[in-house]
C-alpha cells in the first residue's frame, strides 16, 4: 500500500525577500516534511527593511487557485495568511466552508517593518467569516488586541483572558504568541474554552533576524498537522522548530534590516 503523502496548502501574500508570507510557509512546510501548495492572495514589493508596494490579487483570482488546488489535490490542512481585503476573505471563507480539514488562521495586520498587511475596513470581515473556521488561531499580542478592539496584555493573566475572549469569537483553540512581551523569557500560550491547555517558554533570543517567524509558526503547525499530530503536539513540535530556526538565523546574512529565520537550519549551514 502506497503511504500517503501529507499535504498543506497556504492562503497568503508573497513576500519578494523570501523571508515572510508564501516563501517563508512554504519553506517551513517542506522543513518540517511536507509537501507545500500555495494560492497567493497579494503580491508585495517587500525586502527585510520595508514593504515598499503592495498589489492585490482579484478575488476571483483567489478564489480560482483555491478551486484548483482543492479539486485536484487532496489537501490535510489549510494554513491562512495575509487575505488582504474583504473580497478575498469572503471569496476564502466560501471555500473554508466545504473543507473538512485543520484550518490554521494567521492573523496577519502588520509587517515586522510596520506597514499595513490588512486593511482597516477587512477587519470585521476576517473576524465575522474566518474566524468561525479556526481550528487555530495564532495572534501576537498586538494582534490579538486588535481583533478586540482593546489595549494590549501585559501579564500571563491578561493573556489567557484575551485567548478566552478570542475563543468566543469562533476558533476551537487560540495560541496567544508572547514575542511581542517583555522580558528575558517569551511564553505562548495554548488556549480552548476550558482555559490554558499548554504553555511553551523558551529564553528570548538575542538577534534581529525574526523576519517572518509569526508565518513560520503557523506554518509549521499546519504541517505538524498534515502528519496527524494532535495540536498539542503540532503546536509542541513547530515551537521547537522555530526556536532552532531563530537561535541559527544569525548564521544568515540577509538584507540590511530585519533577516529572515534559518528554515532550513537542521539541512545546510
Amino acid at each position: 500500500m502506497t503511504k500517503e503523502t501529507p499535504i498543506a496548502l497556504t492562503i497568503a501574500g508573497s513576500d519578494s525577500g523570501g523571508g515572510a508570507g508564501i516563501q517563508a510557509d512554504l519553506k517551513a512546510i517542506s522543513a518540517n516534511g511536507v509537501y507545500g501548495a500555495s494560492v497567493i492572495t497579494a503580491v508585495t514589493a517587500q525586502n527585510t527593511a520595508a514593504v515598499t508596494a503592495v498589489h492585490e490579487v482579484p478575488a476571483a483570482v483567489v478564489a480560482a487557485q483555491i478551486d484548483a488546488v482543492l479539486s485536484d489535490i487532496d489537501v490535510n490542512v489549510i494554513k491562512l495568511g495575509m487575505l488582504f481585503s474583504v473580497p478575498i476573505i469572503a471569496a476564502t471563507a466560501q471555500r473554508l466552508a466545504a473543507f473538512t480539514g485543520p484550518v490554521v488562521v494567521d492573523p496577519v495586520m502588520i509587517a515586522k517593518s510596520g506597514d499595513a498587511l490588512l486593511q482597516d475596513a477587512a477587519v470585521d470581515a476576517l473576524i465575522a467569516q474566518i474566524l468561525p473556521h479556526a481550528t487555530l488561531l495564532t495572534p501576537n499580542l498586538p494582534e490579538a488586541a486588535r481583533l478586540l478592539n482593546t489595549t494590549e496584555a501585559t501579564t500571563p493573566e491578561e493573556v489567557a483572558a484575551q485567548g478566552q475572549a478570542l475563543i468566543k469569537m469562533g476558533p476551537k483553540a487560540v495560541l496567544m504568541k508572547g514575542g511581542h512581551a517583555r522580558g528575558k523569557t517569551c511564553t505562548d500560550l495554548l488556549v480552548d474554552a476550558t482555559g490554558v491547555i499548554a504553555s511553551f517558554t523558551t529564553p528570548r533570543i538575542d538577534t534581529r533576524n525574526t523576519h517572518g517567524t509569526g508565518c513560520t509558526y503557523a506554518a509549521s503547525i499546519a504541517a505538524q498537522l498534515a502528519h496527524g499530530r494532535d495540536l498539542k503536539e503540532a503546536v509542541a513540535r513547530a515551537h521547537a522548530y522555530l526556536q532552532a530556526a531563530i537561535k541559527a538565523a544569525d548564521r544568515l546574512h540577509i538584507g540590511k534590516g530585519h533577516g529572515p529565520v534559518h528554515h532550513f537550519h537542521g539541512h545546510w549551514s
